[in-house]
């Protein structure tokens, strides 16, 4: 019996005497993990609210802008997954969320009801996420040129309308709607007062806690509530349920899913819809929650912000969630206390680099033990990072005003820079697929 187990001991020793390294365990962002990251995120805002006097970085007003921006973000940021995971890249979710906006509007105005302004912008969407099924799954048109097209169609096509409908009404013009009717919110005012005493204190953590909470407890419209849901409910069909398997196996491996029998067409039509839609329904937020009104150009962009999220996001639900939430975030920041708020955040990210930068060495010298690669490059790299923001940060009082406004775009730049070595796309993704190929 010991001698069997000396024999396989023997027999998995190389013949160079040194017994072979097991293979390392790779990271993985689980739940906890998230929990913690964001306790710590909150501490550490609160110490830095401590240190600059900065106390728009966790007010109410802060969270509350935070929340309604991020929530048009993290609707185009879903769509983008929907197609992607179907294997159909969506760069039109611009376009969508262009038509989403122009007919939010219009349903508004049309029925008197914010929620049938609702349906109608996410039928908006639908329609853009059609022409783009019917481009590239139908005809097999690139899926770069058919989104860039679907953006500059829908943003024609919107002006065009307005000319058409908003120009008649009382109010309305070639580049803007009337005045919306406005959408119900839902405060809890029972413990409105408390938190804002609290806030109003200034304490480290209990403070911000009290601010946080404010934020997302007061004045929080019903929609928000719904796109809060359709991140979970995604996640429930995408990854629980067959017909979500089918639809990532068309973005995975199509050739195979159609030998199976899954009729890979109508899978990705059904998936580029969808993200329509969800573009569509971030576009009617902006018009008829976020201001009131619809106005020509409205997105500024955020459907290219929101496909950066869900990159990211890892093409995960509660990554682009949580991506869509940063980029709300630096935007808010910008509209209150701007310089002095920016100047503020100059500090979170030069911490924050530096933990990343300790974090890779912690890594790298585990990995050289089991005869890997080092990352030494990367952490140094990082930490310079880390110490330029930083030596920016004590040589400056302020953030100016120029700048402010370009933060939440060279946030895009930064998260995806950082995150780029650790994401994986669907494997078929962007890549044709005609019926009956074999490859």
């Amino acid at each position: 019996m010991s001698g069997g187990a000396e024999a396989t001991s023997t027999a998995q020793v190389p013949a160079g005497g040194r017994r072979a390294a097991p293979p390392a365990r790779r990271f993985r962002v689980t739940t906890p993990i998230l929990l913690l990251g964001g306790a710590g995120l909150v501490v550490l805002l609160s110490a830095v609210r401590i240190v600059t006097g900065a106390d728009d970085i966790t007010s109410g007003g802060t969270i509350a802008a935070a929340l309604g921006l991020a929530v048009p973000i993290g609707l185009a940021a879903l769509g983008g997954l929907w197609s992607e995971r179907a294997g159909v890249v969506n760069i039109g979710l611009e376009g969508m969320m262009v038509l989403g906006t122009w007919f939010g509007a219009w349903g508004t105005l049309q029925f008197g009801s914010p929620w049938a302004g609702v349906v109608a912008g996410a039928i908006g969407g639908a329609l853009g996420g059609a022409i783009h099924a019917v481009a590239t799954v139908t005809f097999g048109v690139d899926h770069i040129i058919s989104g860039v097209a679907i953006n500059i169609v829908g943003m024609g096509f919107t002006q065009y309308l307005s000319k058409l409908v908003f120009e008649k009404m009382p109010g309305g013009g070639t580049k803007n709607s009337p005045q919306l009717p406005e959408m119900p919110r839902l405060s809890i005012t029972v413990i409105d007062g408390p938190l804002r005493n609290l806030e109003g204190r200034h304490w480290f953590l209990v403070s911000d806690l009290a601010g946080i909470l404010r934020g997302l407890t007061q004045g929080v419209s019903w929609f928000t509530l719904l796109a809060i849901l359709l991140i979970p409910l995604s996640y429930y069909i995408l990854w629980r349920t067959a017909f979500g398997l089918r639809l990532r196996s068309c973005g995975e491996r199509p050739v195979a899913a159609e030998s199976l029998g899954v009729n890979v067409y109508l899978y990705k039509w059904a998936a580029v819809v969808v993200s329509g839609l969800l573009a569509g329904l971030g576009g009617a937020f902006l018009s008829i929650v976020a201001a009131g009104i619809y106005r020509d150009g409205q997105t500024g962009g955020r459907g290219y912000i929101g496909l950066a999220a869900m990159i990211f996001g890892n093409w995960r639900p509660g990554g682009l969630a949580g991506g869509a939430a940063l980029f709300g975030y630096t935007d808010a920041l910008q509209l209150r206390q701007g310089g002095t708020s920016v100047h503020a955040l100059l500090l979170v990210v030069a911490l924050i680099l530096a933990a990343v930068a300790v974090f890779q060495l912690v890594r790298q010298s585990r990995t050289v033990l089991l005869g890997r690669q080092s990352r030494t490059m990367a952490a140094s790299v990082t930490a310079g990072c880390a110490a330029l923001v930083f030596v920016v940060f004590m040589a400056t009082d302020t953030v100016p005003e120029q700048f402010t406004t370009f933060t939440p775009h060279l946030t895009t730049l930064l998260v995806l820079s950082l995150a780029s070595q650790r994401l994986r796309m669907p494997a078929a993704d962007g890549i044709p697929y005609r019926r009956g190929q074999t490859t």
